[in-house]
């Protein structure tokens, strides 16, 4: 087995996994926050 090298792995999948992610929370929140503000403006 070769010796571990700091630095060498291929991690394009797991950063476009991560993007993914990120993006998805992001609207998760944007739409949270859009759904708390139409509740309060409609006095639910």
């Amino acid at each position: 087995m070769a010796k571990h090298e700091h630095g060498k792995m291929d991690i394009s999948e797991q950063e476009k996994t991560f993007a993914g992610f990120v993006k998805w929370s992001v609207w998760v929140a944007a739409v949270s926050i859009g759904v708390l503000i139409f509740l309060a403006l409609a006095n639910a």
